[in-house]
């Protein structure tokens, strides 16, 4: 198929599920996870599983041939088959333009896509039909693994990409994430690689039991807007045994995310791990039920944060728990701002943050401002607990101190630096 018909296609395709799927956003409801209790660390052929081969539809592994019509059909052979199946990309590269993996399928157990070679983002940003390039939508029960690799190729997009830190108001067009989940139940990522994004690593959105699994994401320090892991408006997500080398939030949650854990995590070089931004838009879903625990970093510019826009539109944040977290040099280290991107005369933030507890967090810190809360004066934060904090400035040049501002902390165990009085 040539490049213009099947872009034409893809755009017809794509404004029809825009078309149907314009309804005002809702918090996905849990639903029955159906790897809870198996062992989902290996993986392995069912009995009478079909392979569909992508190099058995003319997908061409040399990096250069545009493969995405062999992987259209290798895919709806897939996820169209009444027994089960997987989809398998063998060794070697494979060019993929913009691609909708859309179900739902009719396999009777997830259907799995085995990626053991490497998977080409094409250059040309006016390849991409939406802000995604591979983009997972309408299923319930996925696995994506293999061990290989997704090359967004995004060093030149980095070049010409917004800068949504200084276009703060909705008007800024982020590059397109390599991995895009929307409406998956029962979804697995497992066991792969994302290098160099043009945008986010992964992104995660009105999903439900999601796991996130060994993952290893890299990208340079400089890269802009290249999350490794974005959240919203999803319940049950479960990220565990990472690696995250990136130039943005290692981790970023923001409006609509329930139950999310975040376990044994590797972050830096990258911004850290935020909940938020939040109350940027109109209507925003509560966050709630958070957990980061048993998390390393390393020269990150930011650690665990939570902020927040001032004077904006209404939101909550609540029953969060940071705990068991080592850093070394890093820089701003425990933040609750709820002056994002304000730098005076800033108007009162209309997000409540409660139920916060940071506990167990040590290591070095190089900003002498180890612990800064700064919480609204319209809606000041309730029952913010650190306990056991251990923060010391990476050069001992002077103790590293605290910033409060409408909060009133709850102190326990141990307090370096001190805490605010």
């Amino acid at each position: 198929m040539a490049m213009t018909e099947r872009l034409g296609v893809l755009i017809m395709y794509f404004a029809l599920v825009s078309h149907v799927g314009a309804v005002r956003k809702v918090m996905p409801v849990a639903v029955p996870d159906i790897f809870k209790n198996k062992n989902v660390a290996h993986d392995k052929l069912l009995p009478g599983e079909k392979i569909y081969n992508v190099r058995s539809f003319g997908a061409i592994p040399d990096g250069k041939s545009d493969c995405t019509e062999a992987f259209m059909n290798a895919w709806r052979a897939t996820c169209d088959s009444t027994e089960q199946a997987r989809l398998l990309v063998p060794e070697g590269r494979f060019l993929l333009s913009s691609m909708f993996f859309a179900g739902p399928c009719s396999t009777p157990e997830p259907v799995t896509i085995q990626v053991v070679g490497t998977i080409v983002a094409p250059t040309d940003l006016s390849e991409y039909v939406d802000s995604e390039w591979l983009l997972f939508e309408d299923m319930d029960g996925i696995k994506l693994l293999g061990g290989g690799t997704f090359d967004g190729v995004g060093m030149e997009s980095w070049l010409t990409a917004s800068n949504c830190v200084d276009i703060p108001f909705g008007t800024c067009i982020r590059n397109p994430a390599s991995i895009y989940f929307h409406r998956i139940k029962n979804g697995i990522i497992q066991n792969i690689k994302s290098i160099n994004p043009k945008g986010f690593h992964i992104f995660v959105t009105n999903c439900a039991n999601i796991r996130l699994r060994r993952l290893k994401l890299t990208a340079p320090n400089e890269s802009p807007n290249t999350d490794g892991i974005h959240i919203s408006h999803s319940i049950g997500v479960r990220v565990a045994k990472n690696t995250i080398e990136t130039g943005d939030d290692c981790i970023s949650i923001i409006h609509g995310s329930h139950q999310v854990s975040v376990y044994n995590v590797n972050c830096g070089p990258g911004h850290g791990i935020s909940i938020g931004s939040l109350g940027k838009y109109e209507e925003e879903l509560e966050v709630k039920g958070i957990r980061v625990r048993n998390v390393s970093m390393v020269g990150t510019q930011n650690g665990l944060r939570i902020k927040t826009w001032p004077d904006l539109f209404p939101g909550h944040a609540s029953d969060i728990i940071f705990s068991d977290i080592t850093m070394q040099n890093v820089r701003n280290p425990i933040v609750i701002d709820q002056e994002y991107q304000c730098s005076s005369n800033c108007e009162a933030s209309l997000v409540q943050i409660k139920n916060v507890i940071f506990s167990n967090i040590k290591g070095t810190t190089a900003t002498p401002i180890a612990v800064n809360l700064r919480c609204s004066n319209k809606f000041p934060c309730e029952s913010i607990q650190l306990e056991n904090i251990d923060l010391s400035l990476s050069l001992k040049s002077k103790p590293s101190g605290s910033r409060c501002a409408n909060i009133k902390p709850i102190y326990k165990g141990m307090q370096n630096p001190q805490g605010c009085l």
